[in-house]
């Protein structure tokens, strides 16, 4: 089962699907809340200023392959006597394969000049080849590959970041939208109790209930009332926490007004519908998709270049140079001549180091750091997994709960409806009515957290499966 961004949208729109009946410009939806975090939380803006770095690497890699283009200019006189006067533009061009090509010109006059040099005007074409060490692999080659790689690496780097980050703002989402149910159930409650009091002094009043119940009723609603201020605090900071992650487009922070409502209706809400899960499927996901698995994938490639490169470190350094040389400036002469007969130079250097130490320690440290990184993501994919399996039976459980829970509040609210139609009829006291009614607000309650909770470990599934970046 392939999970992509798909799946989240189609996650977001099944659950959201029931809105409550504020103006649509004053709610928030999981949909809207994770377009603004992609678009402007400062996190996400400084995971591509990473994909930009990375870019900018590269073309500082790619410079080391420019061509360059010199000149020397020098000229002595002393005493009247004109000692040399030289002028030597060269042009450098470095190649992939560690061949560097040359082309210049020399003139060179005066009394006083080394017997090697030729003077007058003269023009040369050279070639410069490794032949042992640098011959495969350069520190100029090397350097490329691994910004390619980095490269590569910083959009999976921005993927975690994502991932990690929208998983926290929709966690966020879920508490806001479990406090503001809880508020708008103990409004209710409050307002019950309101008219219960009323109902209860005129009984009271008309002589049909004792003083008591008055101030049974009154207790009831004050503890309500209690609760209801305790949940509008819990619903203000929750609503604190989630702004957190919103922001405006010139990167001004953005404070959730308290005329703004979630979008869900956590009691209309139901669980379960977003998709079937399969745990092998997710699990085989995580191992493809996670991106911090991935970025293990990149740090072994880079490491693979970098043992590559130590390697050379064991070869004699072996370079041969030629130079084809000509008279004048007219270069296509010099290229026509025929090579090692007349007007040529070459040079061969060999070195080589006695016992390799430097050589030998670099190649085993490169090899230890591939060994040590291969361990690193064997234990991260397994606690990958774990979290996979841990957050699919926590998913699977809440849903569970959830479908008990509803019973247990089905239950309870049908008891206190029997109490009420059992006081009407002067069989039951408003000590018991309170009782289940606050029974009823329990079990309510709970099954708001509930399935919180299970919205929370859906979005978690996604969060271990790499899912909740995917563009």
């Amino acid at each position: 089962m392939k999970l992509s961004k798909h799946f989240l949208i189609i996650f977001l729109f099944l659950i959201g699907d029931n809105v409550f009946a504020q103006d649509s410009s004053k709610t928030l939806s999981p949909l809207q809340l994770v377009e603004l975090v992609r678009r402007y939380h400062p996190v996400a803006r400084q995971a591509n200023i990473i994909i930009e770095k990375s870019k900018a690497d590269i073309t500082i890699s790619k410079g080391l392959f420019d061509p360059y283009l010199k000149t020397d200019i020098a000229q002595k006189t002393f005493d009247g006597l004109d000692y040399y006067y030289y002028q030597r533009p060269e042009l450098t061009i470095p190649t992939w394969f560690g061949i560097e090509l040359s082309a210049g010109i020399e003139k060179l006059s005066g009394n006083r000049t080394s017997p090697e040099e030729t003077k007058g005007e003269t023009n040369y074409l050279g070639i410069s080849i490794p032949l042992a060490k640098n011959l495969l692999i350069d520190k100029r080659r090397a350097a490329l590959k691994m910004a390619k790689i980095f490269r590569d690496a910083s959009e999976i780097e921005k993927r975690n970041i994502m991932n990690n980050l929208l998983f926290d703002a929709i966690k966020a989402y879920w508490n806001w939208t479990q406090q503001y149910q809880v508020y708008q159930i103990l409004v209710e409650a409050v307002n019950v109790n309101i008219k219960r009091v009323e109902l209860v002094r005129l009984a009271y009043k008309l002589g049909d209930r004792p003083a008591i119940d008055t101030t049974e009723a009154i207790v009831q609603l004050q503890n309500f009332e209690l609760l209801r201020n305790q949940a509008f605090l819990d619903f203000q900071n929750s609503a604190l926490e989630l702004s957190v992650y919103l922001w405006t487009s010139d990167s001004q922070p953005f404070i959730l007004a308290e005329n703004t409502f979630p979008a869900i209706n956590l009691q209309l809400s139901s669980v379960g519908k977003s998709t079937s899960l399969s745990l092998s499927n997710l699990v085989d996901e995580a191992r493809k998709n996670h991106p911090e698995l991935a970025i293990y994938n990149f740090k072994l490639q880079g490491l693979s270049v970098e043992k590559k490169l130590k390697f050379q470190e064991l070869l004699p350094a072996i370079n041969f140079r030629y130079n084809q040389l000509g008279k004048g400036y007219d270069m296509l002469k010099t290229v026509s001549a025929p090579l090692l007969e007349n007007n040529f130079q070459y040079g061969l250097s060999i070195g080589i180091p006695l016992r390799f130490s430097q050589g030998r320690g670099e190649y085993q440290k490169a090899k230890l750091k591939i060994s040590e990184t291969q361990l690193q993501q064997a234990q991260k994919l397994v606690e990958i997994e774990n979290k996979v399996k841990s957050y699919y039976n926590e998913m699977q459980t809440l849903k569970n709960q959830v479908a008990l829970q509803e019973k247990v509040y089905t239950n309870y609210l049908q008891l206190q409806k029997g109490e009420e139609t059992r006081f009407q009829s002067g069989e039951s006291s408003l000590f018991l009515i309170n009782a289940r009614e606050s029974k009823t607000l329990e079990a309510q309650q709970k099954l708001q957290e509930l399935k919180a909770k299970y919205f929370k470990a859906e979005v978690a599934i996604q969060w271990i499966t790499g899912a909740l970046a995917t563009e």
